[in-house]
């Protein structure tokens, strides 16, 4: 039972514990401490970070991993800024998150006391909704909204910033309180008239296709999505973060669109007569230039979010509602069209224009996905930090589950991937949890080693090690006459000495002969963390390629005077 009388900060920690939070992230500090002090008797574990920015990609990865807010936990100032990129990452990405933030006591507010700042200002492009707390009483009122916001409708992070007056004041807390928010509404089912006209265009379309994308992921719409998808016989193409939503090895799967997507996806994109998206909000990497995206195609629009319907594209049909729901009524009222000389197309297109790679020369970094994905058959649960080796997991690590494919989308935010797989492993305890990340990106949180040996988390680090900032070298190679600048990683660590250093078990791989047999040890070691720095070849570029602003009839399917050799590894 409750105390009857307690601090703020006790009540804050018994709301945050009725909601069924097993851990929060974050760091201490002084406008923090009661906060602190009210978890010492609470069962809720604390995750202690080694900077704030992990603490929130742990509650990021934790909430991918689950479906539910991840909750971070930090102190005023500079710990209250670092969490901006995690912030800013959770929300252009749809993750529902709760950050609290101590703040200076409310009579130094706005006087630049030591470690203040206006965190609600600083973050309000970057939340869902952001309290800060002035009345103790308010607590138990403002947690309920918090996560009620954070979880519902479009998914998003909840900021708490709560004076360390208030949180050190005592209260009665009442408990027994509703949720008062005017205004918030949240579409579930969608508007009958419209699913009528969808079934309608779809039954109409000789080559139809339908995008997906992470709202079908965060609404639970596999089941209904399959069920559309076999019995209208419609091709899926996905975006990196609808990866999981539909199963990517089910043949009717064309895989990942977009600036690197799979060379039949785009060309299944280029050339369709309808495209339905659902949960996507046909962001830039997906459309390229916009005047010239599928101009003859009819265009659906299905997403929880009003605001995004007419944003980007301009639907001849938009159903605003729950994916899920919105499939589940569009199942029964949709009729199959004649779509079987399409299907036969999109399967030669497959044999025609696979992903593919040269085994020539030194350790390639596809070949070492490819592996991971055989020898895991696909069921680990990846997380990724941002660039070349983001693009190449995502062809060739074919996602089929929910939840499994955890990575920064629409910020790019790099240091992302391993702090996630913290989150994503103390979330599911019982899951091989494989972080995919560039020794450039790697570099900026792994500092956040300690907190994965510390908890012996048997999370995986395969680092793809290029000594180079590869997507940008990439770009300047083939857009800047290959006038690099800024992108060689010099002074790269030993990654394997680095772990032995944190305690942890250390593998490299050097050639593709030993790609199989290393990774079979890493997977097998299951006593805590380990590194498997993967040394790849420096100068390997991503294909296929959509230049940035251009068409998908501009796509690039390989280097310049390359000729195709007989393709190896996936499909």
């Amino acid at each position: 039972m409750p105390k009857k009388t307690c601090t703020g900060a006790d009540a804050l920690i018994h709301c945050i514990q009725q909601h069924g939070v097993e851990y929060i992230f974050g760091h201490p500090g002084g406008a923090a401490i009661p906060i602190f002090d009210a978890l010492v008797d609470s069962p809720i574990k604390f995750i202690l970070t080694r900077h704030e920015q992990g603490a929130t990609h742990m509650a990021d990865g934790y909430a991918r991993a689950t479906g539910r807010a991840g909750v971070a936990l930090v102190t005023s100032g500079p710990g209250a800024t670092n969490t901006i990129t995690g912030i800013m990452t959770a929300m252009m990405d749809s993750v529902p998150m709760l950050v609290i933030t101590g703040q200076t006591i409310q009579s130094m507010l706005g006087l630049d006391a030591f470690q203040e700042a206006d965190v609600m200002g600083l973050t309000y492009a970057a939340v869902k909704h952001s309290y800060l707390v002035r009345n103790p009483n308010d607590i138990p009122r403002i947690v309920k909204e918090a996560f009620y916001i954070a979880e519902s409708g479009r998914p998003g992070p909840v900021l708490i910033d709560i004076p360390k007056d208030v949180s050190g004041a005592i209260i009665e807390p009442n408990y027994n309180v509703e949720i008062d928010l005017p205004g918030y509404v949240i579409p579930s089912a969608g508007d009958p008239e419209a699913i009528a006209r969808c079934a309608e265009l779809l039954a109409a379309a000789k080559k139809p296709l339908l995008l997906i994308g992470h709202g079908a992921v965060i609404s639970d719409a596999g089941r209904p999505l399959k069920a559309l998808a076999e019995k209208l016989q419609i091709p899926i193409v996905n975006t990196l973060l609808g990866k999981g939503a539909f199963p990517e090895t089910h043949e009717l799967s064309l895989g990942m669109l977009g600036m690197h997507g799979t060379a039949y996806a785009n060309m299944a994109v280029a050339e369709c007569d309808l495209i339905m998206s659902v949960g996507s909000r046909w962001d830039d990497r997906i459309t390229g230039k916009l005047a010239a995206f599928c101009p003859n195609a009819v265009k659906i629009h299905v997403d929880i979010d009003p605001a995004e319907i007419g944003k980007m594209i301009k639907p001849h049909c938009a159903i605003v509602g729950d994916a899920r729901l919105v499939l589940e009524e569009l199942l029964p009222l949709a009729r199959k069209g004649d779509t079987g000389e399409w299907i036969s197309h999109l399967k030669k297109l497959k044999k025609r224009f696979p992903l593919h790679y040269r085994m020539h020369g030194g350790l390639k970094a596809q070949y070492v996905l490819d592996e991971l994905f055989r020898l895991t058959k696909g069921k680990a649960i990846v997380t990724t930090d941002v660039g070349q080796h983001q693009m190449w997991a995502a062809q060739f690590y074919k996602t089929d589950h929910r939840f499994h494919w955890i990575s920064s989308g629409g910020a790019g935010t790099m240091g992302f991937g391993m702090p996630a797989a913290i989150g994503a492993q103390f979330a599911r305890p019982d899951a091989q949890v494989i972080a995919v990340v560039g020794d450039g990106g790697f570099q900026m949180t792994q500092a956040e080693l300690a907190t994965a040996a510390v908890n012996k988390l048997p999370i995986k680090i395969l680092v793809i090690n290029n000594r180079y900032l590869g997507m940008v070298r990439q770009w300047q190679n083939l857009f800047f006459d290959n006038r690099l600048s800024g992108v060689d990683l010099e002074g790269n660590p030993d990654f394997v000495k680095l772990a032995e250093a944190y305690g942890m078990q250390g593998f490299r791989i050097k050639r593709n002969a030993d790609a199989g047999r290393v990774l079979e040890r890493a997977l097998a070691y299951n006593d805590g963390p380990c590194i498997i720095d993967a040394e790849v070849e420096k100068e390997d570029n991503v294909f296929p390629m959509i230049p940035a602003g251009a068409s998908y009839q501009e796509m690039v399917l390989e280097p310049p005077k390359m000729k195709m050799e007989k393709p190896v590894g996936s499909t």
